[in-house]
Formats: structure tokens, sequence, C-alpha cells
């Protein structure tokens, strides 16, 4: 028997906006669809799947390095950025807000929401822009939360 259970992330995007910080992670990632899931990465080598509709096969993010070397197809070579913002799965515009400014920047994002923490897969050679886009919306927000 499972149980539903309150999330203990924020929900206050003001808050959420005012005290984010990053962490740039130092693996190149790749997306790939794999359509026999008998062929899929052992899941340490796995950092997302998703099942698409059953003709697609199943999107897998992997690291650039271990889809080289075992002969996988890919596409979007990118950088993962942490959102060190403890975020609830409830919380409303959060990541519309961070998409929004990258956008503006003329930067496409993957984003993908785990329990705990948001994570933004950006273009390879684009993760310090990202970053600081980021920063500086921080920075606004903080400034925007003491008037």
């Amino acid at each position: 028997m499972s149980t539903q259970t309150t999330h203990p992330g924020e929900l206050s995007l003001a808050k959420l906006l005012a005290t984010l910080t990053t962490t740039l992670r130092p693996t190149t990632y790749v997306f790939a669809v794999i359509p026999d899931e008998t062929k899929l990465p052992p899941f340490t080598e796995v950092e997302m799947l998703f099942r698409e509709a059953k003709t697609e096969g199943i999107t897998v993010i992997t690291s650039r390095d271990y889809a080289e070397s075992h002969g996988i197809e890919y596409a979007f070579p990118c950088r993962k950025i942490t959102l060190d913002v403890t975020s609830s799965l409830d919380a409303v515009g959060f990541i519309a807000v961070v998409a929004t400014r990258l956008a503006a920047a003329g930067m496409g994002v993957n984003p993908i929401s785990g329990f705990y923490h948001d994570h933004l897969f950006v273009p390879l050679g684009r993760e310090e822009d990202a970053l600081e886009v980021i920063a500086e919306l921080a920075q606004e927000k903080k400034k925007e939360a003491k008037v």
C-alpha cells in the first residue's frame, strides 16, 4: 500500500528565485533514443529514462563518453546545471521564468524536475552563459525581495 506524502519543497516563486544558486556538473551528457528496452544502458550510466510512445522508444540521457563507446547515436551534447533550491513539485512558474530568461539569451534548455531539485540541460559550450544568466536573475530577485 502506498501513501501520498507532502512534498518538502518551496512553493513561493519569489523565494525560489531570490535564493537560487546553481551547480554545474562536469559530465557532457547527450540525449538518445533506444528502441529496444533490452538494450538500455545500465542504470549507473543513465541520468534519466523516459518512455516515449511505444513506436518511438525510450529517451535516455547518458554521458557522451558512454554513448560513443557503445555506438549509440545521440543528439544535443549538453551540460547539466542543478538548481540548488528545493522546489516543490507544485511550484508554479519557476522553471518557466528560468527557461524564459535563457531563451531571451538565445539558449534552448531541456529542464528535468527531480523530487528535490530541477536540472537544466544546456547546450555544450553555453554552460557559462547559462550560469551567468541565472546568477543575474537571482540577483535581480534578491534586490526586489529587499524592497
